[in-house]
């Protein structure tokens, strides 16, 4: 309310007799009223300078009122933080000390509940303004982050083809654990990296909903069988009931080993399909994982191409 915006509508010519009115009211006494003018109008020594307090209180506050309205302009703020700071005025010492104070008190409240009226209509105003500007920055801020994220995107799927072509798979491997876990990164599923327990190398995991997962990464010439999906399980379920797992394999799984992890599960998978179809938009990587995992606890299998979901 006290900032530039006040600038934005035009101050009621109303709202500037109920100011007059009420700075005439809410004194009784000379010295306090100049004491609390000077006070507000602060560093504005051209406005005091219009101001003869040796006027009654009422021709000092119409003029103070009827150059302010005039150069409304320049003294609009100051103007609406004077009518506020009257308006939200709940007592009256100086009045309080008069032998009338009765008839003064209702005469000062009467006038500042008029002020406040007026004030109230301008803060709506003003609120109104200052939520569409919120609006517009908010929109502004999700444009820039949407703009990011597709640029994050583009960037890791750039990293994703250039790995396709290298001729070192060992280093390719281990590139192939970073992408995962700044693609997950990307969209807040906090992994974490690769990790070494007694007897056990866990390549990755990451919480998701109310569940834990332990990752398992293979980019391998052939596809992977039964053997290596068992040696997973068993991984698995030496964990905490809550845990779960994904095995990530760019060469696709035998049909031997989705037969046997057909029925039931603890793990769900993923394949160069599901990369691609993440990594070019299609899906997002959490509604992805949430797919399989409902697939795996409907079905008990550990396999749900993308495909099929997007043919669902």
């Amino acid at each position: 309310m006290r900032q530039s915006n006040a600038r934005t509508k035009v101050i009621n010519p109303s709202a500037y007799n109920a100011l007059a009115d009420a700075l005439t009211l809410v004194f009784w006494n000379k010295p306090p009223f100049e004491r609390y003018l000077r006070h507000m109008l602060g560093t504005h020594t051209e406005l005091v300078a219009q101001l003869d307090f040796g006027e009654t209180k009422r021709e000092t506050s119409g003029r103070l009122v009827n150059y302010s309205r005039a150069n409304e302009a320049r003294y609009s703020d100051l103007t609406v933080e004077l009518m506020l700071d009257v308006a939200e005025m709940d007592r009256f010492p100086n009045l309080e000390q008069q032998v009338d104070k009765e008839i003064m008190l209702s005469r000062a409240e009467t006038a500042v509940a008029e002020l406040r009226r007026w004030t109230g209509k301008r803060q709506d105003a003003i609120r109104e303004h200052e939520q569409h500007a919120a609006a517009m920055i908010a929109d502004a801020r999700q444009s820039q982050e949407a703009r990011e994220f597709a640029e994050d995107h583009e960037t890791l799927k750039l990293r994703f083809l250039a790995m396709h072509a290298s001729t070192d798979p060992h280093q390719r491997g281990r590139d192939f654990e970073g992408f995962i876990n700044d693609l997950f990164r990307l969209y807040d599923m906090e992994p974490r990296a690769s990790y070494v327990m007694e007897h056990e190398q866990i390549d990755g995991a990451f919480p998701f909903n109310t569940d834990h997962y332990v990752v398992e990464t293979k980019w391998c010439q052939g596809a992977i069988g039964r053997p290596l999906l068992d040696v997973f399980k068993a991984n698995i379920e030496r964990k905490g009931k809550n845990t779960l797992g994904l095995y990530v394999s760019m060469s696709g799984f035998t049909s031997d080993a989705l037969a046997v992890y057909g029925f039931s599960t603890p793990f769900i998978t993923m394949d160069g399909p599901d990369f691609m179809a993440v990594l070019d938009r299609r899906i997002r990587l959490d509604d992805l994982v949430r797919h399989k995992k409902e697939h795996a606890s409907q079905t008990g299998h550990c396999r749900l191409p993308v495909a099929a979901i997007f043919s669902a």
